[in-house]
């Protein structure tokens, strides 16, 4: 007897090995039918330098941006400080940080077992030509039953109070992936708030420069009106005596008037890009205190010997497209996974019975395992759709992120060079200034000594006023530039 149950159980142990090799076939043969993830993970490799001319490459790390030492302006800096604790465009931005790690959380929660708490209580009348009511009915006059399990054929409860489980075994990396999609995309906004953060300082600066400019040019427009005003007061006493005609004395006077219509419009470009500035700052109203001239100290940051790829991938930009990129991969790997059988494992423990008076019986205790293997076999056109689309993003995905990566280089390669040409100009308007200084004091002189006639006073002082303004919105273009700079090498406030 022993022999053949021997017998039974070795056969029993061969169908269950046999059953278990098929189906460990079936999933490699399913595994191998699944079609590949794109892996286009690295955008093409940097140049060593910017400038082609040097032949030296430098791999320092480059260090992060401070913009008390960039720009070098404590009463920008206030301003900069104050529009990340105010703005509300970046505090939404943060909202959303906040919102993505949640995501992020749960993705990482799917990897857990689920487990719930229940407790069910139904009753059922069950009728009399039903499975379940002749059941019943002929169980009641059962000899091996007690008086406990006696059924209630009139109403039959059916009471539950325990706790079920459920797991979706992890295999093939889908939740997995999921989870590394979710923490990237994280990630990826936090550089999308450092990007909203250098944008938003960028802005604040650029408006910042632009009133220091606009007030150089109203006290430029009223010092050249005071000399103006000066000629004036001269054209008209030799007029009185008859060396000077009634035309000069209203060809000074409409120029006086042409330059105090022109510093009104400038008053009124100094309001309306306060208000610009306030609105940053999230403030109603008041007065922006702003310094007298510009200051900044990128050339530090420009004397730094600093290799290429430090700079472009510290970017924020270029991170979110990196992240992007890392978390499109992911989704497509878990896209991937959906081929594959999934395996889920469960199971209750509780107590469960038809009678109230019972119900926390030890005979009440129940309990159950259960597992399940599910393949997809007829809707894998919509896998196969779910995954074209997955690898298609990552494609996508790239070429964002190489395209982040060129335009970054480029940006900065051409910015480096502007910022070495404007110290030339600047240079050079200054000099054309002193000149222009000159030649009104000498139109002044000539025109009293009679060598020089009014027209040539006119036009010596309107010739220094524009070179004047020229060199102040040269200055005003030479820190927007710098502002450009501050982004292209990405930013920063600590």
């Amino acid at each position: 007897m022993k022999e053949i149950l021997n017998q039974y159980k070795n056969t029993d142990v061969i169908r269950t090995t046999k059953s278990a090799v098929i189906i460990t076939g079936i999933l490699l043969l399913t595994a191998c039918s699944a079609p590949k993830v794109s892996n286009k993970l690295d955008a093409a490799k940097l140049p060593e330098n910017f400038d082609a001319q040097r032949k030296e490459a430098s791999t320092e790390t480059f260090i992060p941006l401070k913009t008390e030492t960039f720009f070098k302006d404590p009463k920008l800096e206030v301003l900069l400080k104050k529009a990340i604790a105010k703005n509300p465009d970046y505090l939404i931005m943060q909202e959303r940080i906040l919102i993505a790690n949640s995501h992020l959380k749960v993705a990482k929660l799917a990897l857990l077992p689920s487990l719930d708490l229940v407790a069910d209580a139904s009753g059922t009348h069950f009728g009399k030509y039903t499975m379940e009511g002749v059941g019943n009915y002929d169980t009641n006059f059962s000899q091996n039953i007690t008086e406990k399990q006696r059924i209630n054929e009139d109403v039959t409860p059916n009471l539950f109070l325990g706790a079920k489980v459920s797991w979706e075994a992890d295999i093939w990396g889908k939740l997995s992936n999921r989870k590394k999609a979710a923490q990237q995309r994280f990630f990826a906004s936090q550089q999308g708030m450092r990007l909203l953060q250098t944008r938003l300082l960028g802005d604040i600066a650029d408006l910042y420069f632009k009133l220091i400019a606009l007030d150089k040019q109203v006290a430029i427009y009223d010092n050249n009106l005071k000399t103006q005003e000066k000629a004036l007061d001269i054209v008209s006493a030799q007029r009185s005596v008859g060396k000077a005609t009634e035309l000069a004395v209203q060809q000074f006077n409409a120029q006086n008037n042409n330059i105090h219509a022109e510093a009104s419009e400038l008053k009124l470009s100094i309001d309306q890009t306060e208000k610009a500035l306030l609105t940053l700052l999230g403030e109603y109203g008041g007065k922006i205190d702003r310094s007298n001239d510009f200051l900044a100290g990128h050339l530090e940051v420009l004397n730094q010997k600093i290799s290429v790829d430090s700079i472009i991938h510290k970017r924020p930009d270029v991170s979110e497209a990196y992240f992007e990129l890392l978390a499109s991969n992911a989704d497509a790997k878990s896209a991937r996974a959906a081929f594959f059988p999934t395996v889920n494992l469960g199971g209750y423990a509780g107590f469960n019975s038809f009678s109230f008076n019972t119900f926390f019986d030890a005979g009440s205790f129940a309990w159950q395992l259960l597992g399940g293997l599910t393949a997809p076999v007829f809707n894998k056109g919509q896998i196969k759709q779910e995954f074209y689309v997955s690898n298609r993003r990552q494609e996508i995905s790239f070429l964002q992120y190489q395209n982040a990566v060129t335009t970054a280089f480029n940006e900065l390669s051409a910015l480096l060079h502007r910022n070495e040409a404007y110290e030339d100009v600047l240079k050079y308007k200054l000099n054309e200034i002193d000149h222009l200084e000159i030649a009104v004091n000498v139109s002044n002189d000539l025109y009293l000594s009679g060598y020089a006639n009014y027209l040539e006073i006119i036009n010596a002082q309107k010739n220094k006023l524009q070179a004047e303004l020229d060199f102040v919105d040269i200055q005003l273009r030479n820190a927007n530039s710098q502002v450009l700079l501050y982004k292209a090498l990405g930013g920063g406030i600590n």
